[in-house]
């Protein structure tokens, strides 16, 4: 499945495993095969790069080949690129695997993830659901919101997610304590950062590309119910906290360039140093989430990236504006990636308008919000050949 998101104009990287290869070590993918970067070391094909790079290739993180510099990245791009343009055939047997064979592991080693809000409808919308009133923030058209969050419970697409338990208000206005009942997915896109920087420095927002080394989706599992009860005044904890799914492999900014283009105008004049004055400064990439039932597909959500007002570009700079340092591994997040239509609400709470209106799913059920056993796959795709895969999770009963 999704074969069709890797080609050699994609060149992914990704931290894999299989019985052949034990080891967790960098990876790349072209269809359905899998290919161990450490493997192609070993029979000297790529002697053309320097030592870091090689070294980089066994790590069971991707963290010291995020770190290397633009030039060296793209250089290792250019000699995969051409290495595979002979043909999966012309690889050592011991350097690839099928896909099914082989196990995905966590791509990056995060100290530190901030989920922003970058989609100006998906905060109408949610105020809509919540409060009975579209109204956006008062520093929403200023500056990109956002919130630190766990890096602690981050796992990998696949990774099954246990209904969290905490404490959240019932209809009766009663507190109490037990599995959430309104447990909720969130469609979005994160950039992992490859060059860090230093404490104390800003970082301006025309050298933001420097610092991203590539994108992976996120899955921002969300129990609504008790993050209604905790956000005031601070924002949610243990609504959000309990997991968050990335997708295993990480699409990088080379294979992102052809389809740049143009984020939504600004409607505010914003501060000089999110005054970003590249005119293709966001991605053209189309987001999708689907809702499966004992084995069955409904699709959910159908989004833009593009549609999303702050960019990653904005968010880079804005994480750094007062001095913060941001470190390679780190995950800057869009929030929920929604759109103006009813089938491009990124979560179950704008989709069902906070639990008021539900929904249809494929063989004649309806959902509110997600029950045990259900599995969120979302996926996405810039053009044939340039994906990202997915990233899926199926819902377990809360632990008694």
């Amino acid at each position: 499945m999704f074969a069709s998101h890797f080609s050699i104009s994609n060149i992914p990287f990704g931290i894999a495993s299989s019985t052949a290869h034990p080891r967790k070590s960098a990876a790349t993918r072209i269809a359905d095969t899998v290919i161990f970067l450490d493997e192609l070391a070993k029979h000297d094909l790529l002697s053309s790069l320097s030592a870091d790079a090689i070294d980089s290739f066994s790590q069971p993180f991707l963290n010291a080949l995020a770190v290397l510099p633009k030039s060296i990245q793209q250089q290792i791009r250019a000699v995969f690129q051409e290495l595979l343009s002979k043909g999966l055939s012309a690889l050592p047997a011991s350097s690839t695997a099928p896909i099914h064979d082989v196990t995905m592991h966590l791509p990056v080693s995060s100290g530190d993830f901030t989920d922003f809000s970058c989609s100006k409808e998906h905060v109408l919308n949610a105020g809509e659901a919540i409060m009975k009133k579209r109204f956006l923030p008062p520093g929403f058209l200023h500056f990109p919101i956002g919130y630190t969050a766990r890096t602690s419970s981050l796992v990998v697409s696949g990774t099954p997610a246990v209904r969290p338990r905490g404490l959240f208000r019932r209809g009766n206005g009663e507190v109490e304590y037990g599995p959430t009942e309104q447990m909720d997915y969130e469609l979005e896109v994160a950039c992992i950062v490859g060059k860090p920087s230093e404490l104390g420095e800003s970082v301006p927002i025309t050298d933001a590309d420097e610092h991203i080394f590539g994108f992976v989706l996120l899955n921002d599992w969300s129990a609504r119910d008790i993050q209604a009860l905790e956000m005031p005044p601070l924002g949610p904890l243990n609504g959000k906290s309990f997991m968050t799914s990335i997708s295993p492999w990480v699409i990088t900014l080379d294979a992102m360039k052809p389809f740049e283009t143009q984020a939504p105008p600004r409607e505010l004049e914003v501060a000089p140093y999110l005054d970003d004055n590249k005119a293709r400064n966001t991605y053209d990439v189309h987001l999708q989430a689907d809702l499966v039932i004992d084995g069955k597909a409904t699709t959910i959500c159908r989004s833009e990236l593009k549609a999303m007002y702050w960019s990653f570009r904005h968010l880079i700079a804005h994480q750094t504006s007062n001095g913060c340092n941001v470190k390679t591994g780190d995950l800057l997040a869009t929030g929920t990636v929604s759109g103006r239509t009813h089938d491009s609400h990124g979560c179950l709470l704008e989709l069902t308008r906070g639990g008021e209106e539900d929904f249809k799913v494929a063989g004649g059920l309806s959902r509110m919000y997600l029950e045990d056993g259900d599995t969120v796959q979302i996926s996405a795709f810039a053009s044939e050949g340039v994906g990202f895969g997915d990233c899926t999770g199926q819902l377990l009963p809360a632990l008694l």
